[in-house]
């Protein structure tokens, strides 16, 4: 047998038989690795997503296990009074996508009650700072009555229905909260 060299065997149909067969091989094995692929990663399996909003966690679960989805309860600190206590007032994924079999959904529950804050002292401020420090501790601000006082638009007091609410005092948030305000009319001469 002749030695051949690379060059003659590169240029041979016995290398170009070679070369056909490692890619018919390796083109059958990857067809037959995706196609393997596809059927354990159940590509073509995807469950709705249901709408959970205003469900209790006991309906939750149920109508999850009915799914076959499972769920993690996550932050539920901010209470909204449209919605029940201890219902989802949000969802992740939102209802309608599509997920696969034991996919996790996160949820925000709707807490039983407001979170208590405690009332700063904004006694003798101006009003447009009162209103920006209740309203960004999560307070609403309700009414505003005028007094005879020396300083116009000060805070002098805080009420609730007519009822004088203390600095230090803790409220649930959302509270409405009605400030009492120094009208300015009276004059520095007269308090004398």
């Amino acid at each position: 047998m002749k030695e051949m060299n690379l060059l003659q065997y590169l240029k041979s149909k016995e290398f170009l038989r070679t070369i056909i067969l490692v890619v018919a091989i390796s083109l059958i094995l990857l067809f037959g690795l995706f196609k393997w692929l596809h059927s354990y990663t159940k590509q073509d399996e995807k469950i709705e997503v249901p709408n959970l909003e205003m469900l209790s966690l006991a309906e939750t679960e149920k109508v999850l296990e009915e799914h076959k989805l499972n769920f993690v309860v996550i932050d539920s600190a901010s209470f909204n009074p449209k919605f029940p206590a201890k219902s989802v007032i949000e969802q992740n994924p939102l209802p309608g996508d599509f997920v696969k079999e034991n996919r996790k959904i996160y949820l925000t529950l709707n807490p039983s009650n407001y979170r208590k804050v405690t009332i700063p002292n904004v006694l003798d401020q101006t009003k447009r700072q009162v209103v920006i420090q209740l309203k960004s501790l999560g307070f609403r601000i309700g009414k505003e009555r005028y007094i005879k006082d020396l300083g116009r638009d000060v805070v002098r007091k805080l009420e609730i229905g007519r009822k004088e609410v203390k600095p230090g005092q803790k409220l649930p948030k959302n509270t409405v909260i009605d400030l009492v305000l120094g009208d300015g009319l009276v004059k520095r001469d007269s308090i004398n």
